[in-house]
C-alpha cells in the first residue's frame, strides 16, 4: 500500500526503495455533475458559453527546474511539448474532459536519466480557457496526485487535493526533488489564479 500524504507532508521516494528508477505520476479529477434545469430539453438548449454547459478541460504539465527555477521553455513539459529534451520526462498527452476513472493524464520519469542540473520537477494542473469558458477549480473534485512504480504498478505515494479551490484556475500538485541522492516528493496542494501555463512558468523565473 502507497503512503497517503497530506498537505505540506514531505516524504523520501527512492530511499529504502532499491531499484526504483522509473516511475510514473498519475494526475486525476472529475468534473463536479452539475443540475440541469427544465429536463432534458433545459439541457439540450443549455449555454455553451457558462461554465456549466461546457466540459472544463484540465492540462497537466511539468516544470523542470534548474536552482529552484526554470531557465528555458524547453524545461516545461505540457501537451504541446510531450517529451523533455533529455528523454526523462514523458507526457501521456492531453484528456479534454477529465470524465472516466483513474488517471487523467500520466507522466513518465526516468529517474536516473534527469540531468544533474535539475533539482526539481513540479507538478502543475491548469484549466484550460479558464477565463473564456467562466470555469474554474470549484467545478472539480477528486482532484489527486500518485506516484507509482512503473515496474510493477504499485502505487507508492498519493495526495488527494481536498482544500477549496473555487475561483482559482491553477493548482500546483506537488513536487519531486533530489535530496542529497535521493528523491523526494512534497504534497503542495496551492492554488492560484494564473490564467495560462506561461503565467505559472513566471512564477519561477
Amino acid at each position: 500500500m502507497g503512503i497517503n500524504l497530506q498537505k505540506g507532508q514531505r516524504v523520501d521516494l527512492t530511499k529504502g526503495n532499491a531499484g526504483l528508477n522509473k516511475i510514473k505520476v498519475g494526475l486525476g479529477w472529475d468534473p463536479v455533475a452539475q443540475e440541469k434545469s427544465g429536463g432534458f430539453l433545459g439541457g439540450l438548449f443549455s449555454s455553451r458559453n457558462s461554465g456549466s454547459g461546457r466540459s472544463i478541460d484540465c492540462d497537466a504539465s511539468v516544470l523542470m527546474l534548474q536552482d529552484d527555477k526554470v531557465i528555458a521553455g524547453d524545461d516545461v513539459v505540457y501537451f504541446g511539448k510531450l517529451t523533455s529534451n533529455c528523454g526523462s520526462v514523458r507526457h501521456s498527452g492531453d484528456n479534454l474532459t477529465g470524465d472516466g476513472d483513474g488517471d487523467d493524464e500520466v507522466i513518465t520519469i526516468e529517474l536516473s536519466s534527469v540531468p544533474t542540473q535539475y533539482n526539481k520537477l513540479v507538478f502543475v494542473v491548469n484549466i484550460y480557457d479558464a477565463a473564456g469558458r467562466n470555469q474554474h477549480f470549484g467545478m472539480i473534485q477528486n482532484a489527486y496526485i500518485r506516484v507509482y512504480d512503473d515496474r510493477t504498478g504499485s502505487e507508492l505515494i498519493r495526495y488527494n487535493l481536498t482544500d477549496n479551490y473555487s475561483n482559482l484556475t491553477t493548482l500546483v500538485c506537488g513536487e519531486i526533488y533530489r535530496h542529497n541522492s535521493d528523491w523526494k516528493f512534497a504534497a503542495v496542494g496551492t492554488g492560484t489564479n494564473d490564467i495560462k501555463l506561461g503565467d505559472v512558468v513566471r512564477r519561477y523565473q
